[in-house]
């Protein structure tokens, strides 16, 4: 795997938003495929998603900011400085601001609740500014929804996120791959996830391969 662009410099890193939908372990293997393909990464993660991910037996992180960016740090391997873990009230992080946003951002997994409030800007907290952020300077932001059945608010607050250039990918894999396990249906998701981010992967062979 091969990152498509130099990571060197706040501008030219990733940040990732963990919610408290179900699907951690997309947010995880997109982590640590961003980990391995050289990217600086920016991660949040929320105190629903914490518990999202000790209930669905995928990694137990806890304690500070500081504490989990030791913690997965050890877990992915990452470089001394590669990763970056914020807390959702520390607003001095360079994903707050336009002037240090990261080139793209991605919200993995994806709660309507988070929905909702990147589509009317309420920014109550980093990771929310972050969204809103993105939005305003025209970076890429990815939203893996992770919701079923979609009511009408949902829809509608999909649909005014998309018109904003605001990418909505759905956490929906698909089965032509003739997957054998959950790894595989969580690959097919990340795959998706890095073509948008520009970033090559092997993830899984491409259609007609």
């Amino acid at each position: 795997m091969s990152n498509s662009k130099n990571s060197a410099g706040t501008k030219d890193s990733i940040a990732i938003a963990m919610t408290g939908a179900s699907g951690a372990a997309y947010g995880l293997r997109l982590l640590q495929c961003l980990v391995n393909a050289g990217e600086q990464v920016h991660l949040m993660i929320s105190k629903a998603a914490q518990i999202v991910i000790a209930m669905e037996g995928n990694v137990n992180i806890s304690g500070t900011p500081a504490d989990m960016q030791q913690q997965l740090t050890k877990i992915y391997k990452a470089k001394p400085g590669q990763l970056h873990v914020w807390g959702k009230e520390q607003w001095a992080s360079p994903v707050a601001s336009g002037s240090g946003a990261p080139r793209a951002m991605v919200v993995c997994p994806c709660t309507s609740a988070f929905l909702s409030a990147a589509a009317n800007g309420t920014s109550s907290d980093l990771m929310e500014r972050a969204a809103d952020v993105a939005i305003k300077e025209n970076n890429k932001l990815i939203l893996v929804h992770r919701e079923t059945p979609l009511s009408a608010i949902h829809l509608e607050n999909a649909l005014k996120l998309s018109r904003l250039g605001v990418t909505i990918l759905s956490a929906n894999p698909g089965f032509y791959q003739k997957p054998e396990s959950i790894s595989d249906l969580v690959d097919f998701v990340v795959a998706r996830i890095l073509d948008q981010l520009e970033i090559k992967n092997d993830l899984l062979p491409r259609w007609g391969e």
